[in-house]
């Protein structure tokens, strides 16, 4: 106990300071990536022309490691565009640069999944293709996909311990920081763990949860 009070208590400002730069990258990056996702998703489908080169860019996203991509995102970005100009950017753009490719899948396996009958019968009764698309294949379609988008939500958190690795920091930089100070890495690097465990159970939860609500809802 009294290991865990000489380290890790005496150092609780940086670990949660890290906490915070964990969720708020994880966050950001996936609203970026589910609506860059979506976006490509829609080209995909209303855009042929664009079809082929939005596929290479899935394609290009889905089998990049993460790891590359955030140096690439880091280092090469800057020298050819002058952009990102911080590595907390760099951090969220390369984590969801990654997602939106899995995610412009998961939107279009949604979107094929809402029968077309239930379009077909919106266009019969004189509603626009904008107000199907919103009010009668969105809902559905975000139905189906909710326990992949939570489960693309974990895959960025898991992901986002390698922000350090640019200096990004997160908590994993921090537990690195501090076991280097300290010479302790037992309880700092088991506290990581033990926050990702509980984030990502609760999280599975949630989500479970609330997609049966709706379910529930649908079937009364």
């Amino acid at each position: 106990m009294e290991l865990w009070t000489r380290t890790l208590l005496a150092n609780a400002g940086p670990v949660l300071e890290g906490l915070r730069v964990t969720m708020s990258v994880s966050a950001i990056a996936f609203i970026v990536a589910a609506l860059v996702g979506l976006a490509i998703c829609f080209a995909r489908i209303y855009v042929p022309p664009l079809r082929r080169l939005l596929g290479a860019y899935i394609a290009f996203c889905r089998n990049t490691p993460i790891f590359v991509q955030l140096l690439w995102v880091a280092y090469a970005w800057y020298d050819l565009f002058a952009w990102p100009t911080d590595v907390f950017t760099a951090a969220w753009v390369a984590l969801a640069l990654q997602s939106s490719g899995y995610l412009a899948e998961t939107f279009r396996a949604g979107f094929e999944s809402v029968p077309d009958g239930h379009v077909e019968a919106a266009h019969a009764l004189g509603i626009s293709r904008f107000t199907t698309l919103r009010r009668i294949v969105m809902p559905q379609m975000l139905l189906t996909i909710a326990p992949s988008l939570m489960n693309q939500f974990i895959v960025v958190l898991i992901c986002s311990t390698l922000v350090s690795v640019i200096a990004v920091p997160d908590l994993m930089f921090q537990a690195i920081r501090l076991t280097n100070i300290w010479g302790e890495p037992v309880p700092f690097f088991t506290f990581v763990a033990v926050v990702f465990i509980v984030l990502i159970v609760s999280l599975s939860a949630i989500s479970k949860k609330l997609t049966d609500r709706v379910h529930a809802r649908l079937a009364a």
